[in-house]
């Protein structure tokens, strides 16, 4: 069975911000409701716990995610705000939770076998939006150590307007990127 595109989200760019903290975050994340920013293009990357916490579990319910780990109460939130959902084991990353579209994008990935050229399924849903293999590689050792990310993706104009309001936010780290269509 052929996993479904999420209806009416283009991907011609994408914005990526780093954040230090779940809160900021979740900051970004709210500022971006608010200011009315479609939900179903916006994407949350982070872990929930260290190396010395313990997972206790995971399970999807329906429409809902139901998490068993530090800051489960704060993914369950952030669950309800956005559109999917993935928990990834990515090989030297650690265990992720991913919500938003970029979940599908990676299940879309796994399944297309897209997982080439040395790259994680993280890094095939991020080269689906036209995030350079260089740039993977470093936001991949950024969630190792902790950090979140909030993707942002839809026209240029969409991703031009979720940067400036990214930037209000105060990440430690703010790039936008273009998608080059594949050669037909």
């Amino acid at each position: 069975m052929a996993i479904q595109e999420p209806e009416n989200i283009s991907r011609d760019a994408a914005v990526v911000a780093l954040f230090d903290t779940h809160l900021a975050a979740e900051n970004a994340v709210k500022q971006l409701q608010r200011e009315g920013f479609p939900m179903n293009q916006l994407s949350l990357v982070g872990k929930d716990y260290h190396t010395e916490d313990h997972v206790i579990g995971y399970y999807n319910a329906g429409e809902r995610m139901k998490f068993w780990g530090r800051l489960g109460a704060w993914w369950g939130g952030m669950a309800g705000l956005l559109f999917g959902s993935a928990f990834l084991l990515v090989p030297g990353v650690g265990h992720l939770f991913v919500l938003g579209p970029l979940a599908h994008w990676i299940m879309a990935g796994l399944e297309g076998a897209a997982v080439a050229g040395g790259v994680s399924a993280l890094g095939a849903g991020l080269v689906s939006l036209g995030i350079p293999r260089n740039s993977i590689v470093q936001y991949e050792s950024q969630l190792k150590a902790g950090k979140f990310l909030v993707v942002a993706s839809g026209t240029n104009k969409d991703v031009l307007h979720a940067r400036d309001l990214l930037r209000n936010t105060s990440p430690s780290e703010c790039r936008d990127f273009q998608r080059v269509p594949e050669p037909a």
